[in-house]
């Protein structure tokens, strides 16, 4: 596979020499630095070597080039000097603009969006997934056809941007576009059809879903194998997991729930992703609980905590749903800053500094995601037959027994439970 632009074909290859170019516009809730390390790791992510990072202030836009003439030009001396191939934009690009920065620095452009399109397009492992990453390109490519695209008939990873083997060039049109856009579609909505039996049939056991969340690379996965046992991917990656895992577990109190693994967001996310991810995020929104993973580690952590709180209320996700923030890597903390997070979590209700890595506070966790998951519920008396093992199986699947005694041939338990499972052993008991 070789290295570097073709200008014929309109590609460049994994390992390609890149810059990372930020335009400041101002109001940002990030420095400029931040958001350069966060578009580099990006870049990382999916193979691109990245040779320099610059920061560009503007004090508008310009609609041909988004940056000045006198910033286009220092951008491309930078090409020329270190023989780059490839400049990341740390912006939202128009199709004109690309495609002029492309004519005036003589390489391949691309914008935030667009990488972060081939990375899940790289990363997404299931056919849902897949399908998912596709119609969100198709999307973002429809108003871009000023060049060809080669994602319809694809032999590896990737949706576009990066060459590979066995690639076949298509010269797309609109309707090519639209009509791929509609199957994938279809395709998608029994995938959410499907998805919503399994949540109804879990609904009618019912276990409580919890769902960890969290801006990307903010340890999901690894508190997520902490707290099942499970090996998923968990690497010190950018959006290392795309596709949701579900898993059992059992807490304090509660003999089973369901802990789902979901991608991680990050800011000015693509909506043409959160739209084509609806059918995954969806275990976020119906979920029970949802435990809200933090690095904060990060300089950024507080600005990262809105992004993704931003996320969430664009998908659905009810401000009333149980939340826990779960401040993690606090491994990577000087005792000084542990010891004023620790006095600070004191002080907070649903806040837990945790450090998924070592183990450090997953105990005190469990305790409290099983105390929030039980919060709504209340201590009731009920009464069975002696010989009714099955119901008694059942109390003891769906809350706490806290005490149980035998008096005039009748088994009674003193039960924790919330108010909707008490009405459903009474229907039960009906039957």
């Amino acid at each position: 596979m070789s290295t570097g632009f073709d200008r014929e074909q309109g590609e460049f290859a994994r390992g390609a020499r890149a810059a990372v170019v930020y335009p400041d516009l101002g109001g940002s809730s990030r420095d400029a630095d931040a958001r350069l390390e966060e578009t580099a790791g990006l870049a990382l992510a999916i193979g691109i070597q990245v040779e320099d990072r610059l920061a560009f202030r503007l004090r508008q836009p310009k609609p041909g080039t988004l940056i000045g003439s006198g910033q286009v030009e220092t951008l491309a001396e930078a090409v020329r000097d270190q023989e780059l191939q490839l400049v990341v934009f740390d912006a939202s690009l128009s199709a004109v603009q690309q495609r002029n920065l492309e004519g005036a620095l003589g390489c391949k452009v691309i914008d935030r969006t667009g990488l972060i399109l081939e990375i899940f397009g790289e990363r997404a492992r299931t056919a849902e997934g897949r399908l998912q990453v596709e119609l969100a390109h198709l999307d973002y490519q429809a108003g871009r056809l000023v060049r060809s695209w080669t994602h319809l008939e694809r032999q590896r990873g990737g949706f576009g941007f990066l060459g590979g083997p066995g690639e076949t060039q298509i010269e797309a049109d609109r309707r090519l576009i639209r009509d791929r856009m509609a199957r994938l579609r279809k395709d998608l909505e029994q995938v959410s059809r499907t998805r919503s039996l399994h949540r109804e049939r879990r609904q009618r056991a019912p276990w409580p879903v919890i769902a960890l969340v969290g801006y990307t690379n903010a340890g999901k996965s690894t508190l997520f194998n902490r707290l099942t046992g499970s090996d998923v991917m968990a690497e010190n990656l950018l959006f290392a997991t795309l596709d949701p895992t579900l898993r059992q577990i059992a807490l304090p109190g509660i003999d089973k729930a369901i802990l789902s693994d979901t991608v991680g967001f990050v800011s000015e996310l693509p909506t043409q992703l959160v739209a084509a991810f609806k059918a995954t995020l969806e275990e976020v929104i119906t979920a029970d609980l949802l435990i809200h993973v933090r690095d904060v580690s990060h300089p950024d952590s507080e600005a990262q905590r809105d992004d993704v709180e931003a996320v969430l209320a664009d998908i659905g996700v009810a401000e009333t749903t149980p939340r826990i923030e779960a401040w993690n890597k606090i491994d990577l903390l000087d005792e000084e800053r542990r010891a004023a997070l620790s006095a600070e979590t004191a002080q907070r209700d649903g806040v837990m500094a945790v450090s998924a890595a070592t183990g450090q506070g997953i105990e005190a966790l469990r305790t409290m995601m099983a105390q929030r998951l039980t919060a709504g519920h209340r201590r009731f008396v009920v009464r069975l037959d002696p010989s009714d093992g099955a119901g008694a199986a059942w109390l003891h699947q769906h809350g706490e027994v806290l005490d149980h005694w035998v008096e005039d041939d009748a088994a009674f338990y003193e039960i924790r439970m919330a108010a909707q499972d008490h009405d459903r052993f009474l229907a039960r008991q009906d039957r």
